[in-house]
């Protein structure tokens, strides 16, 4: 296991890299709002020159999460782009559709807020059904609201009859006004274990980071830095893709000691470059 330096600040090490991948719940926000400097720091990293890619597992499109960010208080224009696994599960979707032509498939969406627009502008029409669906589709978790058997009498049938399943947030773990709880990724490995076939979309996944790294023009990956508070997302995932790593001790560690923190460095084989203690510059 590599030595994990720690940091004060962001502007610290951010010399050394041209471009940032920014997380967002856990970094510059958790279920209550942001957290206090993290909008001023987006800002002070473009500034610097860099090019700053948030990249979420939000099973929710990348413009509806700019238009909610700039809403909590961020400033437009501090960021290039807003690439949510949503996103990029809804333009491999269109891409599949376009090659395959045919009739309209049955989705069953399991989405947050009644949200919808993961099957807008898709050969998808929605069925509340997993006894007809023809696809399922994870976009997110109401876990703080339905216990995990709601999920599992929902999906069941789909998954006995070997549906396949997207799941675009693989966070198993997310962070409400009213604290932790399981997120989507939690309910994609239920389907799993009710035999159904999964494919996940996001972060530690390779697919988000080929798109973000097109988006950047394909940059040497290692002046491409990842921040953010999951070692088995954000940390995994920048490893696997060959990029540098600043872990925040916010979010889902915030209640984690050094000791728990260096354990999941080895539960998944991952640690980062640097700890900072909050997304500040």
């Amino acid at each position: 296991m590599s030595v994990v330096r720690e940091i004060p600040a962001l502007s610290a090490v951010a010399d050394a890299y041209d471009a940032f991948l920014v997380d967002q719940y856990g970094v510059l926000r958790d279920g209550r709002g942001p957290y206090p400097g993290a909008a001023e720091t987006l800002v002070r990293l473009k500034q610097a020159g860099k090019r700053v890619i948030i990249l979420s597992n939000s099973g929710k499109r990348s413009a509806e999460n700019d238009r909610r960010l700039e809403a909590l208080g961020f400033e437009g224009g501090s960021w290039d782009w807003f690439l949510t696994s949503g996103e990029v599960a809804w333009q491999l979707l269109k891409r599949e559709a376009e090659g395959e032509g045919g009739a309209a498939r049955k989705c069953l969406l399991i989405s947050r807020d009644g949200d919808q627009s993961p099957l807008k502008g898709l050969n998808l029409v929605r069925t509340e059904s997993g006894e007809d669906a023809d696809i399922v589709l994870l976009a997110g978790s109401e876990g703080d609201i339905h216990p995990l058997s709601y999920y599992e009498d929902l999906l069941g049938p789909a998954a006995r009859r070997g549906i396949p399943c997207l799941c675009t947030n693989p966070d198993k773990v997310m962070l409400t006004r009213s604290g932790p709880a399981f997120g989507a990724g939690r309910i994609a490995e239920l389907y799993e274990e009710l035999g159904g076939p999964v494919r996940w979309i996001g972060k530690p996944f390779a697919d988000i980071y080929d798109f973000a790294l097109d988006f950047l023009g394909r940059p040497d990956p290692r002046r491409v830095c990842a921040i953010g508070d999951s070692v088995e997302h954000d940390i995994a995932g920048a490893a696997a893709a060959g990029l540098g790593s600043v872990l925040v001790a916010t979010g889902i560690l915030e209640q984690r000691s050094d000791a728990e923190r260096r354990q999941l460095f080895r539960e998944h084989g991952a640690s980062p470059d640097f700890i900072l203690p909050k997304f500040l510059w």
